[in-house]
């Protein structure tokens, strides 16, 4: 053992010497370029971060703690935080060994062997989750449109009004630009969600109360709740901190990613709490009976359209940074080695305006074809978080592991190293248990609610509002 912590010693020095190396080159080689993109320091990786967890799915914690109870509510987030915070150690350890990774899909390729076929899969997964957190956004804004309007206008032309303003936002071609709207939307996120709270308190009873329904709360699942139920519950929790699909995109363009795991600790300390604070608070104060999601759809007329106000800056912001993420995947691959990348050209700027438009009416057919916001959530979490917040992760582990020590390794480990082991077994075994059953209870919740007309019909003006 004690020879194979002198290798990793080594491992770690040199890997420290190529990565300064690299960050050295690559700096150099944008000097002059017009539009340079590693220009991202950790605060305001940090702030993009922020704008991805302190975000409006927050508010679905909620409907989790009528699914599985305060007690397993809790337990569940602090499992998926500290699991997710370790997980998103190892795909930053990854990254570091191999610097050239701009995206989630080189970094798919290597974690199955380098193959090329390795890339094509996860670029499917990776642009449809992308696209898919797009819709949700897209679903949220014109919820919100209709809600303040008292449903002014159709719903797909308030979609089409929130397409339009996103796609104006997301024009822009660095994260580093991106950074100072995103610690904007984190703030107001926050305000809505800490009004959200007060409100839930102070109300007299919350929206759409009966008397003959007493507001009732447990610290248990419920004796009628369902499979589809507590998954759902979990699977949205897990989807609020399994987000790492961007976290790739973002290493790529800081000034120094060996800095990443402050941007990490300081958003998953700050998102637990929230999360913690506002799920078990509103359902306390609102009820099992009458927490809608988003939550804030669970207060009176006014304090929803109040605190609902405040989430419009993330609704808009984090639609954008996924879009941004997608395009850039897309624009990297087009112009590679062009000066369209790095100058300001007309055929760049087209094409970098044609590919995010791209992005957003897929976004729109998404919204319209899925109008569900807990369901479309927990059908991404079981989709794509299980790849990129867990089985990607352990996979890689144990192939650095084995990069570390070669093969069998795991013979010579001490109570901590086979410690390790296990936790990284537990991913894999998470993100198949997600892949599988997950996949089943979100998709059988959606033909459940399609069955009990329990939403309206695709594509329809009909109101949507909270």
């Amino acid at each position: 053992m004690e020879k194979n912590r002198e290798t990793v010693n080594i491992y770690k020095e040199n890997l420290e010497d190529q990565v300064e190396d690299y960050i050295a080159k690559q700096r150099e080689s944008e000097e002059g370029n017009d539009i340079r993109y590693r220009t991202c320091s950790w605060y305001k990786t940090a702030a993009l971060l922020g704008t991805e967890y302190i975000c409006l799915a927050a508010m679905s914690f909620p409907s989790s703690y009528v699914a599985l109870g305060i007690i397993p509510a809790l337990l569940v987030s602090l499992f998926a935080c500290g699991i997710t915070i370790y997980s998103s150690l190892v795909l930053w350890e990854f990254c570091l060994r191999h610097p050239h990774i701009k995206d989630m899909c080189d970094a798919g390729q290597l974690i199955f062997g380098n193959k090329r076929w390795g890339w094509y899969f996860t670029c499917v997964m990776f642009i449809i989750n992308n696209t898919f957190v797009q819709g949700t956004h897209v679903l949220t804004g014109a919820q919100y449109l209709n809600t303040v309007s008292d449903h002014a206008l159709c719903t797909v032309v308030f979609t089409v009004i929130i397409v339009i303003v996103s796609f104006i936002f997301a024009l822009p071609r660095t994260f580093s630009s991106l950074s100072w709207t995103a610690m904007f939307a984190a703030s107001t996120m926050l305000i809505a969600i800490f009004l959200g709270i007060i409100f839930a308190a102070v109300e007299d009873y919350p929206g759409d109360y009966d008397s003959s329904v007493p507001i009732t709360w447990s610290l248990w699942p419920q004796k009628d709740t369902t499979f589809v139920d507590a998954m759902n519950g979990v699977l949205n929790i897990i989807f609020l901190f399994a987000g790492q699909a961007t976290f790739p995109s973002f290493i790529a363009e800081m000034k120094d990613p060996r800095e990443f795991p402050k941007a990490i600790y300081v958003t998953f300390t700050m998102a637990s709490i929230v999360y913690a604070l506002s799920g078990a608070i509103m359902y306390v104060y609102i009820g099992k009976d009458y927490i809608v999601s988003p939550a804030l759809g669970s207060l009176n007329t006014l304090y929803t359209k109040i605190s609902f106000s405040f989430t419009v800056p993330t609704i808009i912001i984090l639609g954008v940074l996924y879009s941004s993420v997608t395009s850039r995947f897309i624009f990297f691959r087009l112009f590679s080695g062009t000066k369209h990348l790095t100058t300001h050209t007309w055929i760049g700027w087209l094409s970098w305006s044609g590919i995010v438009l791209t992005t957003w009416v897929l976004a729109f057919i998404v919204a319209e074809s899925i109008p569900i916001f807990n369901d479309l959530i927990a059908l991404m979490s079981a989709l794509f978080s299980c790849w990129f917040g867990f089985l990607f992760w352990g996979i890689a582990y144990f192939q650095m592991r084995t990069q570390d020590f070669g093969p069998g390794w795991w013979k010579t480990q001490t109570a901590y190293g086979y410690l390790k082991i296990i936790l990284n077994v537990t991913l894999i075994g998470i993100g198949l248990f997600m892949l599988g059953p997950g996949t089943y209870a979100t998709v059988m919740s959606i033909i459940l609610h399609f069955q009990h007309d329990s939403i309206g019909a695709v594509f329809t003006c009909a109101d949507n509002s909270l």
